[in-house]
């Protein structure tokens, strides 16, 4: 792959060149186009995500709890698939794959076995559902379902509970996430979010 500095030129031409077109010899960069075994991917979206934004300031719910403050917009505004009496799904902000689907409980607790058995029945109903709508919505070929339980185990909101629902297919983990460390997302969040409340099953 052949890259280059990465900063503009003022010499070049704004827009796509023709093919046979001839650069002028002040616009040439030393090392330009010459390959230095980096491709480079640029993510600024991801800059917020790297500089903790939306994290919690504590433990506590009324702590910038992002979890807590979700069920208090409307559901475009929080991206929330579907809401039920005791939990709700929402997607990932910062998904693994399209359709990466989060189920929260609306009381703020930090383990699993904190849930009521009223939760833990809604919450168990409310993954069936994710997984059936995004079947329907997506047909995924299979599932990574499960939940990090502390901040050791990798739970990026250790002080409310919330279990991932991602749906994969044949062929998604290649070069780019292996290798080149970047996820490649075909479908806007806000358009993901529709597709899977429309097709959340009722029952």
């Amino acid at each position: 792959m052949t890259v280059s500095s990465g900063e503009p030129n003022p010499d070049m031409p704004a827009g796509p060149l023709p093919p046979d077109a001839a650069l002028p010899p002040e616009a040439a960069l030393p090392g330009a186009g010459v390959p230095d075994a980096f491709g480079r991917l640029w993510t600024p979206h991801r800059l917020a995500y790297i500089q903790g934004a939306g994290k919690p300031t504590g433990p506590g719910a009324h702590e910038g709890c992002p979890f807590c403050v979700a069920p208090t917009l409307t559901d475009e505004e929080a991206l929330i698939v579907a809401r039920g009496e005791l939990v709700y799904a929402i997607l990932n902000l910062y998904p693994y794959n399209s359709g990466h689907v989060l189920i929260c409980p609306y009381r703020h607790l930090a383990d699993y076995t904190e849930l009521s058995g009223a939760e833990a029945a809604e919450f168990g109903d409310f993954t069936m559902r994710a997984i059936r709508a995004l079947r329907d919505a997506s047909g995924p070929h299979g599932f990574n379902i499960g939940m990090n339980l502390g901040t050791v185990a990798g739970a990026g909101i250790a002080a409310h509970l919330h279990q991932h629902v991602v749906p994969r297919w044949g062929g998604d983990t290649n070069f780019m996430p292996v290798v080149g460390r970047t996820r490649v997302l075909p479908q806007l969040l806000v358009d993901t979010r529709k597709v899977l409340a429309d097709a959340w099953p009722a029952v």
